[in-house]
């Protein structure tokens, strides 16, 4: 069958983006989510096959700049509306797709591509690796109790529009982004993203809440979050339902989470996408009444692979010759020597010299944020070393203290 992969123009979006909508189960975007995506969907970062007049395949790439270790943000295309007719499987569409993305993304000069995959098993054969996690928790909040650091007691909660307090939530997100690798820096726009509320995404609960913390008179944290009523014979058991919780310091963060914990007629709160170093852990009586469920965040994919890895610090000096296997993007293959000063500042060139380590740019992906330790896909057969201790120096290199996470999707 024959089809034609092409950029969508400006009147073909609305069809462009039906096909989106049915290839992901048939059930329409709300209006003000379609509004905001047709805002922000830049025409020529976007393409799709064509059967005829028909749309039978859709994929784009945001421009986005994302925080990687030691604090540097990075040019990155963040690769979403992803997907292939049902009608038009295993005919080569979705790699005909990646290969022009790829290919486009390395011409805009931007050195990573990162996703949020629906299907974790279709990425890596086109270079994309898992690179953070997340954890899903569910909190018995009859039993467990929290114990909060000193001068909680000190913040202020208070109640506020969703909307209205858009900007205070925006300006304590804008300062937390960049010290943890992952996290988009948001460009206009996408700050109306946390704050859409249809029914649909409410699962039965109440529309959008959103409280802020405040200490001296500035606002220094935010819950937003969604209250399911429910109850037996027993009384109330209502549900807190957690879409974004962010702070800049400890009390303000343990102040929010006590708050939610004692929202009057419920007994659990529960959260989507915490990171998997999320203190709250650390603050609970009972972590086995929190139902911990990790699963994958944030894939990368170098596309520049010595930019890439020029653009992100490193936490020990390092002196390494990386083999990189890279069929998808052949420009990426061979040796690469990665330097790293005491400051972290590093250099990524092409060598000659024989190889310290062999691993594919999946792996490599994997590792770039931090989340992924070396000596971990080492174990697995991944990461082959042929100098004695390189795994354990570039494992140490790579690491970081703050664990990569994607606090939204795209």
């Amino acid at each position: 069958m024959d089809t034609e992969l092409t950029v969508p123009t400006a009147t073909e979006w609305d069809s462009w983006f039906g096909c989106l909508e049915l290839a992901f189960g048939g059930t329409p975007l709300s209006p003000e989510a379609r509004e905001m995506y047709a805002a922000l969907d830049t025409p020529d970062r976007s393409l799709g096959h064509r059967d005829g007049g028909e749309w039978v395949g859709t994929a784009a790439a945001h421009a986005f700049r994302v925080a990687v270790p030691g604090g540097a943000v990075v040019p990155a295309a963040g690769v979403t509306a992803v997907s292939v007719a049902a009608t038009h499987r295993r005919q080569g569409l979705l790699t005909a797709m990646m290969r022009r993305q790829l290919d486009d993304v390395r011409s805009w000069g931007e050195p990573i591509a990162v996703l949020t995959a629906s299907e974790p098993g279709i990425y890596g054969r086109f270079g994309y690796g898992a690179a953070s996690g997340e954890l899903d928790l569910r909190i018995d909040t009859s039993q467990v109790r929290l114990a909060v650091p000193p001068g909680t007691d000190g913040v202020q909660i208070r109640y506020a529009s969703p909307v209205e307090a858009l900007d205070s939530c925006e300006a304590v997100y804008g300062r937390l982004a960049p010290g943890r690798p992952g996290t988009p820096l948001r460009r206009p726009g996408w700050e109306r993203l946390p704050v859409i509320d249809p029914p649909a995404r409410r699962q039965g609960g109440s529309p959008l809440q959103c409280v802020l913390a405040r200490r001296d008179g500035e606002v220094t944290g935010y819950a937003t979050f969604h209250v399911r009523a429910a109850g037996d014979h027993a009384g109330p058991q209502g549900t807190v339902a957690v879409r974004d919780l962010a702070a800049l310091d400890p009390a303000s963060y343990a102040a929010l989470w006590r708050f939610l914990f004692g929202i009057d007629l419920t007994s659990t709160v529960e959260c989507r996408n915490r990171p998997v170093d999320d203190a709250v852990l650390h603050l609970v009586s009972d972590v086995r009444r929190c139902e911990v469920r990790p699963r994958d965040g944030l894939y990368v994919r170098l596309v520049e692979a010595g930019a890439a890895l020029e653009a992100r610090r490193y936490r020990a000096p390092v002196d390494l010759v990386l083999d990189v296997e890279d069929a998808f993007c052949p420009w990426n293959a061979g040796r690469w020597r990665l330097t790293a000063d005491a400051k972290g500042a590093a250099s990524c060139r092409r060598t000659g010299d024989p190889a310290d380590l062999a691993l594919s740019v999946r792996e490599l992906g994997a590792a770039y944020l931090g989340g992924v330790s070396l000596t971990s896909l080492a174990s697995a057969g991944l990461v082959r070393e042929s100098r004695a201790g390189a795994v354990e120096a570039a494992s140490l290199a790579f690491s970081t203290d703050v664990q990569p996470w994607c606090p939204h999707g795209f």
